[in-house]
């Protein structure tokens, strides 16, 4: 267990230290000379280059993780010395493979991710991204590359244990990450929650619970399954299949890749990439990275 802890100490010094370099390491990115800016009224694809250029945060396992060496497929990191891995990064590799792009992963923060890809610096975001309707305001989507449901999580011997719907989390203290819908729109779900301060990121969310400071934490399944594998005393909660669950529409559960608004040219190319798979191709490729995240490591 305080091997455990220390790896997730360690992930999330990782992630703190990724968003206060992220505008640096972003900003000299290589999508800032092809263009991913408006040319003459029109968007241009920013990967006339043969780079694609994509943000994450690189501290959300287990879409995506930093990581010191390139084990298991991981790419490095542009302006540092780690490497980036999890469902987002295969998903990236099998796009550009696809178009004959070279890959190019870019670390910076949450909040970081929309602004970035509106002003060009760099060319999508793949970073577990819900479809909803304020981001499609914002950016264009491809996809969806992957479909969550929104789950709780908690301890195993936690008297929410056996909760069977939102009503017996009634009382609970509970936290999700900032910024996300998980805290904005499925936290207020609760009756009678106890809702703390939100999380700066996905790890720390789940230090909150592991540590005790809440009862739960709400997260899509992904983020879930990963962190059981993490933290074998936690159990999910999933009242999808109940009467009393958690009221969403479908762009809060379908995941997108996002891009400038007008970007057809790399939103196509990613959509051909996409529209051959299946849910089943996209269920694999998420047990591929949970089974190899840094955190479901003895």
């Amino acid at each position: 267990m305080k091997k455990i802890l220390a790896m997730a100490l360690a992930l999330m010094v990782t992630v703190s230290m990724a968003g206060c370099g992220g505008s640096n390491g972003s900003g000299s990115s290589g999508s800032s000379d092809s263009g991913s800016a408006e040319k003459g009224g029109e968007v241009a694809s920013g990967v006339d280059d043969g780079v694609l250029t994509v943000a994450m945060e690189c501290g959300y396992a287990p879409y995506n993780w930093t990581q010191t060496d390139d084990s298991n497929g991981a790419v490095p990191i542009k302006d540092s010395n780690e490497y980036a891995n999890g469902y987002d990064v295969m998903m990236a590799k099998k796009i550009c493979e696809a178009n004959d792009w070279e890959l190019e992963i870019v670390r910076t923060d949450w909040d970081s991710l929309v602004s970035g890809v509106q002003t060009g610096v760099y060319d999508a975001v793949i970073a577990g991204q819900s479809m909803t309707e304020e981001r499609m305001q914002q950016v264009d989507f491809a996809g969806p590359y992957y479909y969550a449901s929104i789950v709780c999580v908690t301890k195993s011997d936690s008297p929410y244990a056996s909760a069977t719907g939102l009503k017996d989390l009634s009382g609970g203290s509970c936290t999700a990450q900032i910024a996300t819908i998980w805290y904005d729109s499925m936290l207020p779900q609760i009756e009678g929650a106890k809702i703390q301060t939100a999380a700066e990121t996905a790890p720390a969310m789940l230090m909150a619970l592991e540590t005790g400071t809440v009862d739960f934490v709400c997260t899509d399944m992904p983020t879930a399954m990963g962190a059981v594998a993490a933290y074998p005393d936690l159990t999910i909660l999933d009242f999808s299949d109940s009467d009393d669950g958690f009221t969403v529409d479908e762009g809060e559960i379908n995941i997108g890749i996002s891009v400038m608004k007008g970007n057809t040219v790399l939103k196509d190319a990613i959509d051909s990439v996409l529209s051959d798979m299946t849910e089943d191709d996209f269920n694999d490729m998420m047990s591929e990275a949970i089974a190899v995240q840094p955190l479901s490591e003895e």
